[in-house]
């Protein structure tokens, strides 16, 4: 977005409810369109109508998914440019097509979309956030924070269980911060915030995971003392607004999705030299660990993450 809007193009971005209050954070898109689109399947007649109803105002279309159905709506819409990966079984639907690179050589995820822009020195693109300052103290006001008096954890990862680090983890650190702790994440992840507050009994500790809007996570993140994350999407969000982080990962890797924040930190037991015996089965990229011992993450200790904080 923002090497877009360098050069002069004004963006309208496409995105379902849920992720739109992502956009409307990134000060380089003008507006967000919101699609009406359920998940899963086609919807060809949703798609086509909202395509009548764009018509005309865009010149060129970035394609972000890999889906047929991604693409079928630049499509529609007769927008003259249409650019994006091959994808599956969408030649005709696109105009400017980059191959997909093979997944063992696939380069980080923000180098992979910047792509897209069809300009070079993408490697030393990072995401950028904004939250407004009055928003960011209404939320605080309305939960009873204070700005720098807490820490955020975000214990899920919708991915599955082989990317999150044990509850019992968190709420060990829990017990050991010097400052209240919330645990933010969906309903879905609502759980294991609930998990986290009984284990770590006599710590300070809230679960507003599943009770806030995504806009208000952003609010609360760029607003907290520390985050404390899996490798998840609003590990990502605490990059994006330089908010210092630890990031734990497990089986997937930080070469490829990594926080971009010089004020991150890493942690990730495959690249430890000290780490033994070495971690051969990672990343592995799996839901659960098939080898049922998920050492990648039982052996990150609450100490470790203190210390690196």
């Amino acid at each position: 977005m923002r090497r877009l809007a360098a050069r002069g193009e004004r963006l309208t971005v496409g995105a379902l409810p849920w992720v739109a209050p992502v956009y409307r954070a990134m000060p380089q898109v003008a507006e967000v369109i919101e699609f009406p689109f359920a998940h899963g399947g086609l919807q060809f007649k949703a798609r086509r109508s909202l395509a009548k109803q764009v018509e005309g105002r865009f010149d060129v279309a970035y394609v972000l998914p890999n889906s047929l159905k991604s693409a079928l709506l630049p499509f529609l819409a007769s927008i003259p440019k249409r650019v994006g990966y091959l994808g599956e079984a969408r030649v005709g639907l696109l105009t400017h097509r980059l191959k997909n690179p093979p997944k063992d050589k696939r380069p980080p995820m923000v180098a992979f979309y910047s792509a897209l822009s069809g300009e070079a020195g993408i490697e030393a693109d990072r995401p950028h956030l904004h939250v407004d300052t009055a928003q960011c103290d209404a939320v605080l006001a309305k939960l009873g924070l204070a700005r720098g008096g807490y820490y955020v954890f975000v214990p899920g990862a919708e991915y599955g269980p082989a990317k999150r680090w044990p509850v019992q983890r968190y709420a060990e650190l829990a017990q050991q911060l010097d400052a209240p702790v919330i645990v933010l994440g969906s309903g879905k992840e609502a759980p294991l915030g609930t998990e986290i507050v009984a284990l770590a009994a006599g710590a300070d500790c809230r679960n507003l995971a599943g009770t806030t809007t995504l806009a208000e996570a952003f609010a609360l993140i760029a607003a907290a003392r520390r985050v404390i994350s899996n490798d998840t999407g609003l590990m990502h969000v605490a990059a994006a607004l330089d908010v210092p982080q630890v990031a734990i990962f497990g089986s997937s890797s930080p070469l490829h999705t990594p926080p971009l924040s010089a004020r991150a930190k890493v942690l990730w037991l495959k690249d430890d030299p000290a780490y033994q015996p070495p971690l051969d089965c990672a990343p592995c990229f799996q839901r659960v660990c098939p080898l049922g011992h998920l050492r990648c993450l039982n052996d990150i200790t609450a100490d470790r993450v203190r210390a690196a904080l």
